[in-house]
């Protein structure tokens, strides 16, 4: 009686175990379904006109926008990738991913 207590005790645990390891894989999943749906453009319309860079070690959006403005442009363009990004200000770290704009 005590032994049959026992493997019941023992697959009762096993069974909440393995429900348990369910669920947390499951938020997981459904945590990183959430991160890449944060991940997309703000605004569908935008995607034609912007291209998505991930901004490499050393880059600043000035130098982003050097390398897709006109000259005299390049002040407008980084001010358009800031609005664009909502970012607070022109600073992002490498790795970051912007919304850039095509000419």
């Amino acid at each position: 009686m005590k032994a049959m207590k026992a493997r019941q005790a023992k697959r009762l645990a096993r069974t909440t175990l393995g429900i348990s390891l369910l669920v947390v894989i499951g938020a997981g999943f459904s945590s990183i379904s959430n991160a890449s749906d944060r991940s997309q453009p703000p605004a569908a319309g935008l995607s034609s006109k912007y291209v998505e860079v991930v901004v490499a070690p050393g880059e600043s959006i000035w130098s982003i926008a050097a390398l897709v403005a006109d000259k005299n442009q390049i002040a407008a363009t980084v001010a358009d990738i800031v609005e664009v990004n909502q970012l607070a200000t022109a600073d992002v770290s490498a790795g970051a991913k912007i919304l850039v704009p095509v000419n």
